[in-house]
């Protein structure tokens, strides 16, 4: 068996491990990329991009047959399932195709490994027990895969995963969805608006990461106006059947049951480091497996080891899983300085319709934060002006800032076009803006953002001006 000696040995070739990497080449040549799997990023080939291709035709689908209000007629919608999912998977590879080749582009064949990596002692590698690679530092980017809890697994090959959607080549007559989460309802959602039969079923009452209790039961009447969702079902049993699954719940104190052709689980998705050998990585591992580490530089304990992207499990996001890479693969790059890089102001977008976006702090993380200096204002969009126009008045926006300071801190947004106005608020956030300073801001007319200049009016009328010495929660706010 053959050692090879690097400088830096990035495991993981997605979105994390690629922008790692082209860190590490800025500071040493001497560095390898490991891939076992297929090449191309989870956002290309199973996440971001396919759901948003699927989501679209849905969109494509509900606005043709959504024309009465406006005194449209356009007839019968008809929806063409083989020719859906031949777009999604077309598009789809195209994306796949494009990472690759990029990928391909910027990394010579010498630097790629092909193979699984597991930790024989720290810094040594086995690569599928034909080669070893020695690295004086090494990027753990491993990323994450689709999670089946136990009592799912009863449907046996009707249960399937968000994975294995983008592979249909047609749509199904029916499903059972388990998991209301960012997932669970972006794909629930679209298939419903597609002619599946779609019946979603949750545990714990949450609906996707919504915590404000009016948004989410404005939330729950929209989503159930268009398919049944339990989000606290109590479900009985799983029966697998040669054409399809049958699903048993009790509800209202009575026993149902309902026949689907798949079972669906969208209930999370876990880190990948249980064949990683971590136990002969010399690292601490927290309860899930996962080494632990600092958000601010990645580095697990003082080790010369970095962690970034889904395998870390603190924010599955890809605008994350890049700035991790980043952080990641320049201190691996440049060891032994180690230095803190930039965590932007937290945001997360639902692309569901209306859809859902956090931006900053919640409000449990203000209150925690900075105590009673929480101020919270808000904003409905039933009455807003373009809303009500383009017939989507459903939502509510929900701002969190902090008296004295009158700093915008957080928001809760569920609404038309929230992506657009999520991104207005981030940058408020990570810049540190006051509330009036927002609200000096242009805004035209008329806009769906005009409901967030309503909602920062309400906050900044809650406001109280203080001159209370507020020195210690100055750096509570989002974006370091």
């Amino acid at each position: 068996m053959t050692t090879r000696n690097v400088d830096v040995a990035v495991i993981g070739a997605g979105t994390a491990g690629l922008v790692a990497f082209g860190q590490v080449r800025k500071h040493t040549e001497s560095a390898v990329l490991i891939e076992a799997g297929e090449y191309g990023t989870t956002c290309a080939r199973v996440g971001c991009m396919p759901s948003k291709l699927l989501i679209a035709a849905a969109e494509a689908a509900h606005r043709a047959g959504d024309t009465e209000r406006f005194g449209v007629r356009t007839g019968e919608v008809a929806i063409d399932g083989p020719a859906v999912m031949d777009r999604v998977r077309r598009e789809r590879d195209r994306f796949v195709r494009l990472a690759v080749q990029s990928m391909h582009k910027r990394i010579e064949d010498e630097a790629l490994v092909r193979g699984r990596a597991r930790f024989v002692e720290p810094g040594l590698l086995d690569i599928d027990g034909g080669e070893r690679i020695r690295a004086d530092r090494v990027v753990i980017a491993t990323g994450s895969r689709t999670n089946i809890v136990p009592p799912l697994k009863p449907a046996g090959d009707r249960l399937i995963t968000s994975d294995e959607v983008f592979d249909w080549t047609d749509l199904p007559a029916s499903l059972a969805l388990f998991g209301p989460g960012i997932i669970g309802l972006e794909l629930g959602q679209a298939l419903a608006r597609l002619g599946v039969r779609v019946r979603m079923f949750g545990v714990g009452g949450a609906v996707g990461p919504i915590r404000d209790p009016a948004i989410r039961a404005l939330a729950l009447e929209g989503f159930r106006e268009e398919f049944p969702l339990d989000p606290d079902a109590e479900v009985e049993a799983i029966e697998r059947h040669d054409d399809g699954v049958t699903v048993r719940w009790r509800e209202g104190g009575e026993v149902r049951d309902e026949r689907f052709d798949w079972l669906l689980a969208a209930t999370g998705r876990r880190p990948n480091v249980d064949d990683l050998g971590l136990e002969h990585s010399g690292l601490a591992l927290d309860d899930r497996g996962v080494p632990v580490f600092d958000r601010y530089t990645m580095q697990c304990g003082d080790a010369p080891v970095f962690i970034a992207g889904d395998v870390n499990n603190e924010v599955p996001l890809l605008h994350e899983g890049a700035d991790e890479g980043r952080i990641a693969g320049a201190n691996a790059g440049r060891w032994p300085d180690v230095r803190a890089g930039l965590r932007r102001c937290p945001l997360a977008i639902v692309f569901t319709d209306p859809q859902i976006a956090q931006v900053g702090l919640t409000r449990d993380e203000v209150e925690a934060r900075c105590g009673d200096q929480l101020a919270v204002g808000g904003a409905s969009m039933r009455n807003q002006g373009r809303a009500r126009t383009m017939g989507r008045d459903r939502g509510e926006i929900r701002l969190f800032g902090q008296h004295g300071t009158r700093r915008f801190l957080g928001a809760e947004l569920f609404g038309p076009a929230m992506e657009h106005v999520a991104h207005l608020l981030a940058w408020a956030a990570q810049q540190r803006m006051t509330v009036p300073e927002m609200l000096d801001m242009p805004f035209y007319h008329p806009v769906v953002e005009e409901g967030l200049r309503t909602a920062l009016r309400d906050l900044n009328g809650a406001m109280k001006q203080t001159t209370t010495d507020l020195d210690e929660c100055m750096d509570c706010g989002p974006g370091t």
